[in-house]
C-alpha cells in the first residue's frame, strides 16, 4: 500500500498540471468545431429518441397498436437506454470516450434507419428497443468528453449549445409529425432524417473529436497525453506554450494509477456527490420524460385535437431553446446548484397553469400555452446545468463510469418507472401535471441543501485520494 500512494499522488499532481494547461488555452475556432460536432450528435440522438412520443400517435392506426404495445413503446426504449448506459458504464474508462460515442452513434442511427421497413408492432418495438440500447452509449459520452476537453470557463458554453441542439430536435420532431399527420406512412417518413445521419455524423466524430488527454494520463500514457494537449494548443492558434512530458513528471509512459473499483462511485468521500447528482437528474428528468413521451397522448386523452397536442409539444421545446442558453449563462454567474434551483422552482407557476387550464373556460388555451412556455424555458432547460454538474462530481478515474451510471440510474426512475406508472392516468390533468409539479418542487432543493458547488477546474473540485483509494 505504501508503494501505491506515491503513484496516485504523482498522478493527481500531473493531472492538476495538465488540467491547468487545458484551462489556459484560449477559446478558439477549434473548440467551436468540437462543440459543433458534439451538438450535432446531441441533435441526432435527441431526434432519434424523442420520436417515441410521436410514434405513439402516428403508428397507432397503421400498425394497429394495442394498449400493451403502446406501453412498451412508451417505456421500453428508455429502459433499454438505461441498460445501454449501464453497459457503457461497465466498459468506460477501459475504452476511450470517443470509442464509446462512436459505438452509440452508429447503433442509434442504424436502427432508426430500419423504422421505415417495419411491418408490424412487434418489429417496431424491437427496433426501438435496440435503438435505445445503442443510445445508452452515445448520450452519456458527450459530457465526459466535453468536461475533459473544454476550458473550465467554457463548459457552460458547451452545455448550453449541446442542450439547445437537443431542444431544437425536440421541437422539430413533433413539428414534422404535425406536418405528416394524416399520412399512413407518416411514422416511416419521420424516421428517415435520424437514420440517414449514419452517413455523416460518425465520420465527423472520428475526425474532429480528439481523445481525452486526462483519460490517457490516468492510464499512464504521459507522452500521449502531452501530445494531445499540444495538438489542441496548435489547432487553437498556439497562443500558449506547449506542455512538456517533464512537466507531467517525465517518462514517456508513466506508471498508471490503479483503476478504482466500480463501488468507488459510492465510497466514502464520493457517495454524497454521486447521490446528489443522480437525484437532481431524476427530478428534472421526470418532468422531461413525462412531457416528451406522454404529453401528446395526455393532451389527446384530455380532449385536445391531435394537431394541437403536437403543436403544444413543439411549443414547449421551442421555449427551451432560449431557456437553455439563459441557463448556460446563469450557471457561471450564480453557480451550478442555484441554477438548478432556479430552473426547477421557476417552472412551478407554468406547471400550475397547465394543471388548472382545463378549468379556465374560454382562457384554457391561453393558460395551457402560457404554462407550456414557462415550463419549457425553465425545467426543460435544467439539463444545461444538471448534466455539467453531474460530470463534475467525479474524478477522471470515475467520470467515464460515473456519468453513464448516474444518467442511467436517473432514467430508470424518470424515464421508465414514471412514464410506466403515469401512462394509465394521462387522461387526468390533476394526476399528470400534479405529479410533475410535486417532483419538481422537491428536486429544486436537493442540490442547494445537500450538494457542493463545482465551478472551477475539474481537478480542484473532484480529484481526491479518498475517492480513488
Amino acid at each position: 500500500m505504501a508503494e501505491i500512494r506515491p503513484t496516485v499522488g504523482s498522478t493527481l499532481a500531473a493531472g492538476h498540471v495538465l488540467g491547468r494547461k487545458l484551462d489556459s488555452i484560449p477559446f478558439s475556432a477549434y473548440h467551436v468545431s468540437i462543440i459543433g460536432v458534439l451538438a450535432l450528435v446531441g441533435f441526432i440522438e435527441g431526434y432519434d429518441l424523442v420520436m417515441t412520443g410521436s410514434l405513439l400517435v402516428l403508428a397507432k392506426a397503421p400498425l394497429q397498436l394495442t394498449d400493451t404495445e403502446i406501453r412498451w413503446l412508451a417505456v421500453g426504449p428508455t429502459f433499454m437506454l438505461c441498460i445501454g448506459g449501464f453497459a457503457s458504464s461497465a466498459v468506460s474508462d477501459h475504452w476511450s470516450r470517443k470509442a464509446i460515442m462512436l459505438i452509440g452513434v452508429v447503433a442509434t442511427t442504424f436502427f432508426t434507419l430500419l423504422i421505415p421497413l417495419v411491418q408490424n408492432a412487434e418489429q417496431l418495438i424491437i427496433v426501438r428497443l435496440l435503438t435505445g440500447f445503442g443510445a445508452g452509449f452515445a448520450v452519456s459520452a458527450a459530457f465526459p468528453i466535453a468536461a475533459e476537453l473544454m476550458p473550465a470557463q467554457h463548459r457552460r458554453t458547451y452545455g448550453a449549445i449541446y442542450e439547445m441542439a437537443l431542444a431544437i430536435s425536440f421541437t422539430v420532431v413533433p413539428f414534422i409529425a404535425y406536418l405528416l399527420t394524416g399520412n399512413e406512412n407518416a411514422f416511416r417518413f419521420l424516421a428517415l432524417p435520424g437514420g440517414l445521419a449514419i452517413t455523416v455524423v460518425p465520420v465527423l466524430v472520428y475526425f474532429v473529436i480528439p481523445e481525452s488527454p486526462r483519460w490517457h494520463l490516468r492510464r499512464g500514457h504521459t507522452r500521449a497525453a502531452a501530445d494531445l494537449v499540444n495538438r489542441i494548443i496548435t489547432r487553437s492558434g498556439s497562443r500558449v506554450p506547449p506542455l512538456t512530458v517533464e512537466a507531467l513528471g517525465g517518462a514517456g509512459r508513466s506508471a498508471r494509477a490503479g483503476r478504482p473499483p466500480y463501488w468507488a462511485l459510492f465510497a466514502r468521500g464520493q457517495r454524497r456527490w454521486t447521490t446528489v447528482g443522480i437525484l437532481s437528474g431524476i427530478c428534472a428528468g421526470t418532468a422531461y420524460f413525462l412531457i416528451s413521451v406522454l404529453l401528446p397522448k395526455a393532451l389527446v386523452d384530455q380532449g385536445a385535437a391531435v394537431s394541437l397536442s403536437f403543436g403544444l409539444t413543439s411549443l414547449v421545446y421551442f421555449a427551451s431553446i432560449p431557456g437553455k442558453a439563459f441557463t448556460g449563462f446563469l450557471m457561471e454567474i450564480i453557480g451550478r446548484r442555484w441554477t438548478i434551483f432556479y430552473a426547477l422552482a421557476g417552472s412551478l407557476p407554468g406547471l400550475f397553469l397547465m394543471l388548472i387550464a382545463h378549468r379556465a373556460g374560454d382562457l384554457a388555451t391561453v393558460a395551457m400555452v402560457t404554462g407550456a412556455l414557462i415550463t419549457g424555458f425553465t425545467v426543460l432547460s435544467a439539463f444545461t446545468a444538471c448534466r455539467v454538474y453531474l460530470s463534475e462530481q467525479f474524478p477522471t478515474a470515475l467520470r467515464g463510469r460515473g456519468q453513464p451510471f448516474g444518467e442511467s440510474t436517473g432514467r430508470l426512475f424518470a424515464g421508465v418507472l414514471a412514464p410506466f406508472l403515469m401512462e394509465p392516468h394521462t387522461g387526468s390533468a390533476t394526476i399528470f401535471f400534479g405529479t410533475i409539479f410535486a417532483v419538481v418542487a422537491i428536486g429544486a432543493f436537493i442540490p442547494v441543501l445537500f450538494g457542493k458547488e463545482t465551478v472551477g477546474q475539474l481537478e480542484d473540485v473532484s480529484e481526491a485520494v479518498p475517492a480513488l483509494a
